[in-house]
């Protein structure tokens, strides 16, 4: 039986510039310091409900319904969301900010992880400017060691719709058209689900600048 838990575009120049800063931001980027990453090396993992600070009320669920593939592609073991779920609410605690309060050694008491995935949706869903819809979802993350408490790792990562939306050549009739058609389509089907499964990716998926370092069961364990 698990421990109880304690209540808690407009001319080619501008494009040129544009690219340029882009390229230049790419090259300053620092890399990140993976000393405690290194000296912990967890080999499972507890994914916690994520916050959601969007306004859609998806934005949780759509995101970690997602986030444990990336992770055991890059060689960890997750443990399941479901039975995760589950322990919180046998104990009372369904909403994630009162997860998120629970202390790192309760949770390593509780599951046995060696550490806990927090995740923070700071957008979600689709948003309508006049003539333009876009659909994206941006998660922050950190990974805390259970043993120690030292934090190993963080980032973020967006995905946007605006990322393979071709030019609009139809005049400002046809793109206002175009922008309440796209959003209408987005929203009833839920693209921002499919963009979570981007975001997630590139932010806890193997093989990323900055990103989580692979795991145990992965070949390229401890080649970093």
């Amino acid at each position: 039986m698990m421990a109880r838990l304690f209540p808690l575009r407009r001319t080619a120049a501008l494009t040129a510039v544009s690219a340029a800063l882009l390229l230049g931001g790419c090259a300053t980027r620092q890399p990140y310091d993976y000393t405690a990453f290194k000296a912990n090396r967890p080999a499972s993992l507890v994914v916690l409900p994520p916050l959601n600070q969007s306004p859609d009320v998806k934005g949780s669920i759509g995101v970690l319904a997602q986030a444990t593939a990336p992770l055991a592609e890059a060689g960890y073991y997750v443990l399941p969301v479901s039975l995760v779920e589950e322990a919180f609410r046998e104990n009372g605690l369904t909403t994630a900010h009162d997860i998120h309060d629970v202390a790192p050694a309760k949770l390593r008491e509780v599951f046995g992880a060696d550490a806990v995935v927090y995740l923070n949706v700071k957008r979600y869903g689709t948003s309508y400017a006049v003539i333009s819809s876009e659909t994206a979802v941006a998660v922050e993350g950190r990974i805390v060691d259970l043993r120690s408490g030292d934090l190993l790792w963080k980032g973020e990562a967006v995905a946007s719709s605006a990322e393979t939306q071709a030019s609009n050549q139809a005049g400002l009739i046809g793109l206002l058209v175009q922008a309440v058609v796209n959003q209408i389509v987005a929203t009833t089907t839920d693209q921002s689900f499919t963009y979570a499964g981007m975001a997630s990716n590139r932010l806890l998926g193997p093989g990323v600048f900055n990103g989580v370092l692979a795991g145990p069961r992965s070949p390229k364990f401890k080649q970093d």
